[in-house]
């Protein structure tokens, strides 16, 4: 009776907090909704692309993410991918978030099981599958002094997937079967391919002419004039260079075409249409829908909102994803390990400042240092490929088998 002793005592402490029974603030979305429990701190952008990727696999797919804190979450709202504050472990609390989200699936990651989270779900009769297992997910006061405890939130999972073999070791150490666990690579960010039509990809190729570009994404307001300083410098080796800037806020626009001209550049506004001539020098756009295109033809980006605080940093891998080298600021607070990795790959540099920016752009406009880097890139990008597959087949799985229960 030791498992139901030391469930009973962790209901008794878990009903000694106060209940927080606000409900969020949007309702469930129509259709199925995979849930995602992240507790890893600094899981949250691997967890989003994995989400997205999800979403892009099966049609009409919402994903809700929770984690512990998400004061510090760097995820960027959407409609497909919502993130939440996790629940607390008060009954109450448990129940009125079940009842509101009702998901189809739950994947929970890493570990640090919530016993009330977990039992309740699986008494709505939701799978639950466990996965990117790591051993310290298992190392809290809990799991060595209640294993029982643990033992049987484990049996609530199937599959149990875990990211090394110390992970394995631990699992078993708690009471999982050796057979019954897989090993896969770590959960890690990747990116999901920005798309767009090849014929655009081949029209604006034509009309540069074969030209060296460059492109400055997610450009904070106070970080275009240091770009077109940066560019100024790079046209003194590269003189039909082009700069293909998008601001961060597209309110800023007219700013930034305001600016080049005052800085006696040729400039051009793509949202006004028209391809830019031989004479261009900036081009000016603001619709992120376009960032696949540009990407695809520049091979050398820089990654803006990094020059300036608290702006936390734009993702590095959706240009790394399209085949363009990376260059950033110090400031990425938000995606600081994706670029450590493409860093550490030789697939991203560092810049300071304007001086540092543009002989940056000058060394890797030449055609196999960009290339170099950009294949390094996408080696970095293909990393964690096999637990995300794993994962997507796993869940479309799980969502078949309950529509097969439900009709």
């Amino acid at each position: 009776m030791a498992r139901s002793l030391g469930l009973t005592a962790y209901r008794a402490i878990a009903r000694r907090g106060e209940a927080q029974t606000t409900l969020p603030d949007q309702p469930r979305p129509k259709g199925e909704l995979v849930w995602i429990h992240a507790p890893e701190p600094g899981s949250l952008v691997a967890v989003v692309n994995l989400a997205n990727r999800l979403c892009h696999m099966r049609y009409g797919l919402r994903v809700l993410i929770t984690v512990p804190d998400i004061e510090n979450s760097p995820h960027r709202p959407s409609d497909t991918v919502i993130v939440q504050p996790q629940p607390s472990e008060h009954p109450d609390s448990v129940a009125a978030f079940l009842d509101h989200w009702s998901p189809d699936t739950c994947l929970w990651l890493w570990g640090m099981l919530r016993p009330n989270l977990v039992l309740a779900c699986t008494g709505k009769g939701c799978p639950m599958i466990l996965l990117d297992v790591d051993s310290k997910g298992f190392d809290g006061h809990r799991d060595r002094w209640l294993s029982d405890l643990t033992r049987t939130l484990l049996a609530q999972f199937d599959p149990v997937l875990a990211r090394s073999n110390a992970g394995k070791r631990r699992l078993v150490q708690l009471g999982c079967t050796s057979s019954d666990i897989e090993i896969t690579s770590p959960l890690v960010a990747g990116a999901q391919a920005l798309t767009c039509a090849d014929s655009d990809v081949t029209e604006l190729a034509e009309a540069l002419g074969g030209r060296p570009v460059w492109f400055a994404v997610e450009t904070h307001a106070n970080e275009i004039a240091t770009v077109l300083a940066a560019h100024r410098q790079a046209m003194r080796l590269s003189h039909r260079l082009l700069l293909i800037l998008m601001p961060a806020d597209a309110k800023d626009t007219g700013a930034a075409v305001a600016l080049a001209d005052d800085g006696k550049f040729l400039v051009r506004n793509w949202d006004e249409g028209g391809y830019p001539d031989d004479n261009t020098q900036v081009l000016v756009a603001s619709d992120p829908a376009d960032r696949a295109l540009f990407f695809r033809v520049a091979p050398v980006s820089f990654m803006g909102s990094s020059l300036v605080p608290d702006t936390g940093g734009f993702d590095p891998f959706e240009a790394a994803a399209l085949g363009s080298a990376v260059l950033y600021g110090p400031k990425v607070r938000d995606f600081m390990p994706s670029y450590k990795r493409l860093a550490a790959a030789g697939a991203a540099r560092i810049v300071n400042d304007a001086t540092a920016l543009g002989t940056a752009v000058s060394h890797l406009i030449v055609p196999d240092q960009a290339a170099a880097m950009a294949h390094a890139g996408w080696d970095v990008i293909s990393q964690g490929a096999e637990v995300t597959d794993r994962t997507v087949e796993l869940v479309q799985h799980a969502l078949d088998q309950t529509l097969m229960q439900t009709s």
